[in-house]
């Protein structure tokens, strides 16, 4: 008999893996939810499941697994929207597994350094996703090895063991300032979202580098550093209203800002898009009902969210964090703040 076909007294996931030559995460998900899984693939695992004997441990699973029974999301501002639409994915999909979803506001003043660490143990949830980009997990990870199952949803995580589910920011940024180029712009700027994290750096790559394709160099004043809020949408509106040679149009990191930067103008009579044109980012709920409705990149956060929490079952069920970032394709939503320049 080879040696393929010699069977191991203990046979694990990964051997089961090796036979069906797919990645333990997938064994992992055929055997825990079929349904996400091609019939095929089941096929495989299941004759590899037959082959090598092994036996799925389902007390072992749910020692693993239901410590707590709970999830806990880590979220910056739980009022904004933004944050809701992909805590109603992360739910659904915990909902479907019986699983707890504990939410966190961490800007709030009564969450503490000690507070927030407390949610760091095992046993106080199951696994944790992370929708905060100011949390240096490997700082965390220093401090406290023994962290239960992390996820970073919608930020980058300075830890490569941590699997990401985010959107395509510098493909979201390429496709508003393609928009506005095409709307025939070629005097435009941008309001930054945070520079101290991956999104707001992406955004503003995608920004430069479209431009640079058309051989535009644009000025370093239609630049606006921004944190993502309402006011550093007014506050890049007064400095934009301060300059000699205005951007004809502005590309806004964030719907919020874009709001804020809008309404700013209105109040110094600029309207938008006779005098300017405004793209922002995300999409949120209120970006069709604005005033002009605002022309804006769509995030799928809600698919983000989904995302997010079925990479935390898979590191629950037992499976490697091999199968790394994933990156939704967000697309461009036209509507009325942009037009031709005047």
């Amino acid at each position: 008999m080879s040696e393929s076909n010699v069977r191991k007294p203990n046979p694990t996931v990964q051997d089961v893996a090796r036979a069906a030559k797919v990645s333990t995460a997938t064994v992992s998900r055929a055997l825990s939810t079929p349904e996400r899984v091609s019939i095929k693939t089941r096929d495989k695992v299941a004759r590899a499941v037959e082959e090598t004997g092994y036996v799925l441990n389902h007390a072992a699973r749910n020692l693993r697994r239901r410590d707590t029974g709970t999830i806990v999301a880590l979220v910056p501002d739980i009022g904004n929207s933004h944050f809701s639409n992909i805590l109603q994915g992360i739910e659904t999909v915990c909902a479907a597994k019986n699983l707890k979803v504990l939410i966190a506001d961490t800007r709030k003043p009564s969450m503490s350094r000690s507070t927030v660490s407390d949610f760091f143990s095992k046993n106080n949830c199951d696994g944790i996703v992370i929708l905060d980009g100011h949390f240096s997990i490997s700082a965390i990870r220093a401090m406290n090895p023994k962290l239960p199952p992390i996820v970073a949803c919608g930020e980058w995580s300075d830890d490569p063991a941590v699997p990401i589910a985010v959107v395509d920011n510098l493909l979201g940024a390429r496709l508003a300032v393609s928009h506005l180029l095409e709307c025939g712009h070629t005097k435009i700027g941008h309001v930054t979202g945070s520079l101290t994290h991956k999104p707001g750096r992406d955004r503003l790559d995608g920004y430069t580098s479209t431009l640079a394709k058309t051989g535009l160099d644009p000025d370093k004043n239609w630049l606006f550093e921004g944190d993502y809020t309402l006011e550093a949408g007014e506050k890049a509106a007064e400095a934009w209203l301060r300059l000699k040679d205005r951007p004809t149009a502005v590309f806004c990191a964030a719907d919020r800002m874009a709001f804020g930067f809008i309404c700013a103008l209105n109040e110094a009579g600029v309207r938008v898009p006779r005098d300017v044109s405004v793209v922002g980012f995300d999409d949120i709920d209120i970006a069709g009902h604005f005033v002009p409705p605002l022309t804006t990149v769509h995030q799928p956060r809600r698919a983000v969210g989904e995302q997010a929490a079925r990479l935390l079952l898979d590191l629950l069920e037992g499976a490697p964090p091999e199968e790394g970032n994933i990156q939704l394709k967000p697309w461009l939503v036209a509507r009325k703040s942009t037009g031709a320049p005047s």
